[in-house]
């Protein structure tokens, strides 16, 4: 199944490993240093400019979405719930 992120962003649900609040990255030192890593690396997508609300890790790329965590995470679980019906 699919998880929509926001814009046009449409991924694979399997794929994803974390999706975090966008406040973890200005709270932990560690996050911030991974993100920066990532955006050398160029593996950060930023869905909206200025818009970001979410962090969607993935097995691939970061994604920055301007939806938020909790709706993010809700729509996982309910896709997950579907997969095993």
């Amino acid at each position: 199944m699919f998880i929509h992120l926001g814009g046009e962003t449409v991924i694979r649900s399997k794929d994803v490993i974390a999706i975090l609040d966008r406040q973890v990255k200005e709270t932990s030192e560690t996050t911030e240093e991974f993100l920066s890593n990532c955006i050398e690396a160029e593996k950060v997508e930023e869905i909206l400019k200025d818009m970001t609300k979410s962090i969607v890790i993935t097995t691939d790329k970061i994604f920055l979405s301007p939806i938020s965590s909790t709706t993010l995470k809700r729509r996982a679980l309910f896709v997950s719930d579907i997969e095993e019906v």
